[in-house]
C-alpha cells in the first residue's frame, strides 16, 4: 500500500496555516522569517482569504506556506480555528492528476472528503483526505493549473 500515490505526487506543494487576520500573519511571517507573499486571493467556495508566501528568491518550485483566514465564522477554517486555535491546518502534496489520484486512495480505502475536485488557489483543483485516515493530518491533493490556463474533466 506504500506506493499507492507514487506515481502521482511530486512534490509537497505546501503546508496550510490557519490564521485569524492574514494581514497581521502576512506582516509576523515577513519580518520574523523573510518569506514574502508571492499570491493572495479570496476562494469564497472554501471560505477563506489566503495567501501563498515563499522564501526569497524561490522560483515557484519550492515549497510554499499557505496562510488561511476565514471570510466568515461558518467556513471550515473558523471552525477549525475555533477547535484548535490558530496553527497547523494541512500538508498539501502537488499531483499529477488529482481525479486519479483520489480515486486511487479511494480504492486503498482512505475517505476522500469530495465526490469532484474542487477549485484550489491559483485555479488548481484540489481534493482532501480525511485526517482519520492519514494518521490526524488533513492531507490536500493539489493539482496546479495547466499553464495554458485551459482545465481537463
Amino acid at each position: 500500500m506504500r506506493d499507492v500515490l507514487s506515481t502521482h505526487v511530486v512534490a509537497i506543494d505546501h503546508v496550510g496555516v490557519a490564521v485569524a487576520d492574514l494581514d497581521a500573519a502576512i506582516a509576523f511571517y515577513r519580518s520574523h522569517f523573510g518569506l514574502e507573499s508571492v499570491h493572495e486571493e479570496v476562494n469564497t467556495e472554501q471560505g477563506v482569504r489566503e495567501a501563498m508566501l515563499r522564501a526569497p528568491g524561490d522560483d515557484g518550485s519550492g515549497t510554499a506556506i499557505q496562510l488561511l483566514a476565514p471570510l466568515d465564522e461558518k467556513s471550515t477554517i473558523a471552525k477549525f480555528i475555533g477547535r484548535n486555535g490558530p496553527g497547523l491546518q494541512q500538508l498539501a502534496y502537488r499531483v499529477t492528476d488529482v481525479d486519479a489520484a483520489a480515486a486511487a486512495l479511494r480504492a486503498a480505502g482512505l475517505r476522500v472528503l469530495y465526490d469532484e475536485a474542487k477549485r484550489g488557489t491559483s485555479n488548481s483543483r484540489v481534493n482532501f483526505v480525511h485526517p482519520k485516515d492519514a494518521g490526524g493530518v488533513l492531507v490536500e491533493l493539489v493539482e496546479p493549473a495547466p499553464e495554458d490556463g485551459s482545465h481537463h474533466a
